[in-house]
């Protein structure tokens, strides 16, 4: 069995970007843009912070799945490949997390 990845979702959310609109709910979203997909990814960052504090993993465990669908919707409308994002986390994994926000603050 293989392991199911952010890759395979991003490509999905590619692949169904390109759909007619009336028949993907992801090509619906990317249609209606940016503004819209974001509100949608700030919607489930919210559910999913609940979930979280309620402690019901299931919940949080579907929440997620929600949230990391919409992020990567919202990296598609914005022309952002997950591999520059991966990138950036791996950047950032050469310094402590305190250094590198310090290193933020101008």
């Amino acid at each position: 069995m293989s392991t199911f990845t952010l890759a395979d979702l991003e490509a999905i959310v590619a692949a169904r970007a390109a759909a007619d609109p009336s028949e993907s709910w992801t090509a619906k979203l990317v249609a209606a843009g940016q503004q819209k997909a974001a509100k949608k990814l700030g919607e489930e960052a919210v559910e999913t912070v609940i979930a979280a504090i309620e402690g019901k993993k299931a919940d949080l465990t579907s929440e997620t799945a929600d949230l990391l669908y919409h992020l990567m919707v919202v990296l598609k409308i914005g022309g952002v490949p997950l591999q520059d994002v991966m990138g950036e986390l791996e950047r950032r994994t050469g310094q402590s997390g305190l250094a590198e926000k310090a290193s933020r603050k101008s």
